[in-house]
């Protein structure tokens, strides 16, 4: 069996079966030295599936969790983009580079022998819970629509607004002076090269990342990602394969009945009084307030994300209104 066989969905609405080109995410995990870009390319061509994607960049030299999607996963990027994420990484103290990790240019250099382990603990004690962080030069940041990487690249530095990331949890796991290995959960958006040039000033003798690994997106984890050498292999999938409803499996799922079904699939807003909900109904369904949902038929199948209960003008009534088509 094949990947393409193993992963086929099939969409049924009202007795109509259409077999689909895989439609989900593959979790992978994506080698040293490997753009996130690289993975994708591959993906095509081993797959041989034009429309592939990525939500959540990592540098070429971070390996880890990378979710690829496929086929309509790809109109789900931004509901994944939000997911948190949970890293192992290593610090090293006493070399502050101009990329904030091992494979920028030391702009800096200090000794650590006045720097002991009960310092080290105190400074990660600070950078716990809600931060200000300064997205770093080599960043995909844009500014005046200019990534700031190709401005850095020019040697140019501009300013940069600090923005609030969370970190959820912060652990150191060993400590060998200079280094520091330690796992990291925490918010979108958050660079682990920041945190460890931070904790590096903080100390006094600068830092930076040495070792990045990424162990989990959302409830995508790095024991269920695939090589990237088993990829065509559809007996090593395992875990690796979420389809899209298991991927948007944070939102509650509404049911849709005949003729109202044909009309989500193309984008039509549904009246709220024909609408169920397919397991119990969320204590934060509150009307007006527009929750977002899953929306599938009655046998199952997903056909979209929606909003609702939602008041919209020019309707009678609250609506199911339909933010992303998938069926």
């Amino acid at each position: 069996m094949t990947f393409l066989s193993a992963c086929m969905e099939h969409s049924r609405v009202e007795g109509a079966t259409v077999q689909l080109v895989p439609h989900g995410v593959l979790i992978v995990n994506k080698p040293d030295g490997w753009t996130s870009h690289d993975v994708v390319g591959r993906v095509r061509t081993v797959l041989g599936i034009q429309k592939v994607g990525h939500a959540g960049t990592l540098d070429p030299h971070a390996t880890g969790v990378l979710p690829i999607l496929i086929g309509k996963g790809t109109k789900i990027a931004q509901y994944l983009l939000d997911w948190d994420k949970e890293y192992a990484a290593v610090l090293h103290l006493g070399q502050a580079t101009d990329t904030q990790d091992a494979w920028g240019t030391v702009r800096e250099e200090k000794s650590c022998e006045s720097v002991s382990e009960d310092d080290v603990r105190s400074a990660f004690m600070g950078f716990r819970g809600p931060i200000q962080q300064v997205p770093p030069m080599y960043s995909a940041v844009k500014v005046g629509g200019q990534p700031l990487y190709k401005k850095a690249r020019k040697g140019q530095t501009v300013e940069r607004q600090a923005k609030t990331v969370v970190i959820h949890d912060l652990e150191i796991q060993h400590m060998a002076l200079p280094e520091v290995s330690f796992r990291v959960a925490c918010s979108k958006g958050t660079y682990v090269r920041t945190i460890c040039a931070d904790i590096g000033d903080r100390l006094g003798v600068g830092g930076h990342l040495k070792w990045l690994q990424r162990r989990r997106v959302g409830p995508l984890h790095l024991d269920q990602a695939l090589d990237m050498e088993s990829l065509a292999d559809a007996s090593q999938l395992h875990g690796a394969w979420w389809t899209l409803d298991r991927a948007l499996g944070q939102f509650p799922a509404v049911v849709v009945n005949g003729d109202d079904a044909r009309k989500v699939l193309h984008g039509n807003a549904i009246p709220w009084n024909r609408v169920e909900w397919a397991g119990e109904r969320p204590v934060t369904a509150t009307l007006g307030e527009g929750m977002r949902v899953r929306v599938k038929t009655i046998e199952g199948s997903l056909l979209a994300l929606g909003t609702g209960p939602s008041l919209q003008s020019g309707q009678n009534g609250p609506v199911l209104a339909l933010d992303t088509v998938l069926g």
